[in-house]
């Protein structure tokens, strides 16, 4: 009888088909660096590939235009504006309070259709 045999697999590090030849520097303070080598250590991931991942698939939010901000500023005045209506209901009745109501809820219909895509 013959003795069959296996080769036995190489030890060490394995061999990566993913060949990466840009570097890309980041600059961290030393408390930034530990917040994210603890972050990486928690997801299990050494801090290259935890900048990667974290580089490539986080979303980020792009800056208000500046018709966004007109947007914004003016609903904060119409938000003030219902405000001072709520003091009118009190002092006033509220027949007036409600005509009041139905204008700013017709201009803030008109502000989120601007928004909306």
């Amino acid at each position: 009888m013959e003795t069959v045999r296996t080769k036995k697999k190489k030890g060490g590090k394995r061999t990566n088909n993913v060949k990466r030849e840009i570097r890309a520097a980041v600059r961290f303070t030393k408390s930034e660096y530990f917040i994210v080598k603890e972050k990486a250590a928690v997801a299990g991931n050494t801090i290259s590939n935890y900048i990667r991942r974290a580089a490539i698939n986080e979303q980020i939010r792009t800056r208000l235009t500046v018709e966004e901000t007109k947007i914004a500023r003016h609903l904060v005045g119409i938000s003030n504006n219902i405000n001072q209506i709520a003091k009118a209901c009190h002092d006033e009745g509220m027949l007036k309070a409600m005509a009041y109501f139905q204008n700013y809820r017709n201009q803030i219909d008109e502000l989120i259709k601007k928004l909306k895509p």
